[in-house]
């Protein structure tokens, strides 16, 4: 099984127009970022980011799919640890968002079926987001007891609006791509059998423009965006959630958190 995820130029004309295709690649498991692919992902973005001769990133799952969320075969290894869980969301998961909140190349988002979880918080950090008709959103780890990630929930809560995010997490509530255009995530929806082509000629628009007055304007996003904390310049109220008592990661034992882990890998409905 193959959990990876590459970077390549991509082929022909965006290619030659400095267009890097970043692609998240878990075959059989619709893309779930393992903490392996966490890790590549910040890699890739740190060496995008050094690279002066690329003027845009277009990110993509493979097979039809965007990313459904995390691993969750990988959970009982660590998850139940609050020292292991909390290694887990702030080095390797914010390692890798980070990465692409810093990135000063534009990235756009080429969103198919399932973007759910993880692929929420991924999306959330590019620039232009274009997704097919028949994708869907969410983030219903409800369902598994455990909550976002004081961080990740800011990044998404930005990016989805306050509302969505409340519905995604405590409803377990998903959207279909319109309703996510509506509540203004997404740049454009289009039929599924057009959303390639529209995602990269979008990267190669970007691409045919001024590199160093889109690295600037990023830069600028990112200045006015440091106050709601997502950058890794916290307010002092997210610095306390994470840093003090009380502890975000102290569920990791709790018997909501094994519940319903083991109840997906076991395909039971959790008893809560």
């Amino acid at each position: 099984m193959v959990a990876e995820v590459v970077a390549a130029r991509a082929a022909g004309e965006a290619g030659d127009a400095g267009v890097v295709r970043v692609t998240l690649r878990h075959t059989g498991r619709l893309n779930a970022m393992s903490r392996a692919m966490w890790r590549q992902l910040r890699e890739v973005f740190d060496g995008i980011q050094r690279s002066a001769d690329v003027r845009c990133v277009l990110i993509e799952g493979e097979g039809g799919a965007f990313c459904a969320g995390g691993d969750i075969s990988e959970y009982p290894a660590f998850r139940f640890d609050a020292a292991a869980l909390r290694d887990f969301h702030e080095r390797d998961v914010w390692g890798g968002l980070n990465a692409m909140l810093e990135c000063d190349v534009p990235i756009v988002a080429h969103i198919t079926g399932a973007c759910m979880g993880a692929g929420v918080e991924i999306a959330s950090c590019c620039d232009i987001r274009i997704a097919a008709h028949g994708a869907r959103f969410g983030a219903p780890i409800a369902k598994l007891g455990f909550p976002m990630a004081p961080r990740e929930a800011q990044l998404v809560a930005s990016a989805v609006g306050e509302m969505t995010a409340r519905q995604m997490l405590l409803e377990a509530a998903t959207f279909a791509a319109p309703d996510m255009l509506a509540r203004g995530f997404l740049s454009r929806v289009v039929p599924d059998e057009m959303v390639a082509i529209e995602a990269l000629g979008s990267a190669l628009r970007i691409a045919t423009l001024a590199p160093q007055a889109a690295r600037m304007n990023k830069q600028t996003f990112r200045a006015l965006k440091a106050p709601l904390a997502i950058y890794g310049k916290a307010l002092d109220a997210i610095k306390n959630i994470v840093n003090n008592p009380p502890d975000p990661y102290a569920y990791a034992d709790s018997a909501e958190h094994r519940e319903g882990i083991t109840a997906f890998l076991d395909k039971r409905p959790p008893v809560f």
